[in-house]
């Protein structure tokens, strides 16, 4: 344990049902298979109000069982305190990235988007979509936890 101080990552979508569940049951089981849950934690919120109390999507909750990544998740809205909390704050969009730096005040430097260091764009929103849209974005969010947890923690790829 030697004291170490845990890094704090938050995943940021509008609803926080989809892509930022999916997100942190991905986080999570990365991080159980490197063994480096004295070093790592995370969370996810929305920026949005709609869902407030409500589990993940039942399509992203499907799709994070298929890959071995579900947890017991209720939908929460991001608030000041995270901005504290939290070292890294990701957010799956644009339109997530400017309400965060809306809301950040002195902790702007905190929020990234979650595709920045690896040319931009956008997590692509299932919402409107069935499970194999869910699934999709599994897999998009898959490739850049794995990188950020990388580049956090150190690795052979931490700074590709």
């Amino acid at each position: 344990m030697g004291g170490m101080e845990k890094t704090r990552v938050l995943f940021v979508c509008l609803g926080n049902i989809c892509r930022s569940p999916i997100a942190e049951g991905i986080f999570w089981k990365r991080v159980r298979e490197l063994g480096l849950e004295e070093r790592l934690e995370a969370d996810s919120a929305a920026t949005g109000p709609w869902h407030l109390g409500e589990p993940m999507d039942p399509r992203a909750a499907a799709v994070l069982k298929k890959h071995g990544a579900y947890f017991d998740h209720v939908a929460r809205q991001v608030a000041p305190e995270d901005f504290e909390r939290f070292d890294l704050i990701l957010a799956a969009d644009r339109e997530v990235e400017r309400d965060l730096l809306r809301l950040a005040g002195a902790q702007r430097e905190k929020v990234r988007l979650i595709t920045e260091p690896w040319g931009g764009g956008e997590v692509s929103d299932p919402w409107e979509g069935d499970e194999a849209a869910c699934e999709e974005t599994y897999l998009e969010l898959e490739d850049l936890v794995a990188r950020w947890i990388e580049r956090i923690a150190g690795g052979p790829n931490g700074d590709s």
